[in-house]
């Protein structure tokens, strides 16, 4: 008898991927207090910065773990990795950018693949 775990390798994705990724974005709820200071890759300012940057980290990831509207959260978690990884980490080493390439590999993947049937989103 063969069985089909793709939902639970799904729901196991969302989970690890957005739960690591909020370890990620909560610290930098702090940085609200203190904005203009926050990076600015894109040169749109300190706070827009932050607030995609959270939107990315934060945001995405909760909706990814919960499984609700998946697909259109995976997109700015997505950028917002790829945006470090190519910005951010220009200059740096692929060992330095490799955390948000696989990241980015990861929320493409729950774009792609969807939600699975452990989620909200399809309840």
């Amino acid at each position: 008898m063969k069985k089909n775990f793709t939902d639970l390798a799904l729901l196991l994705l969302r989970l690890g991927f957005g739960g690591f990724m909020l370890t990620h974005g909560i610290p930098k709820l702090n940085k609200l207090s203190n904005a203009s200071e926050f990076p600015d890759p894109l040169g749109i300012g300190g706070l827009p910065s932050l607030i995609l940057c959270l939107i990315g980290e934060v945001l995405a990831p909760i909706l990814i773990i919960i499984g609700f509207k998946t697909k259109w959260a995976a997109i700015p978690a997505t950028i917002t990795m790829l945006v470090a990884a190519f910005v951010v980490h220009a200059q740096d080493d692929l060992a330095t950018k490799e955390h948000a390439l696989l990241y980015a590999i990861a929320f493409i993947v729950i774009f792609l693949a969807g939600p699975g049937k452990l989620s909200f989103d399809k309840i």
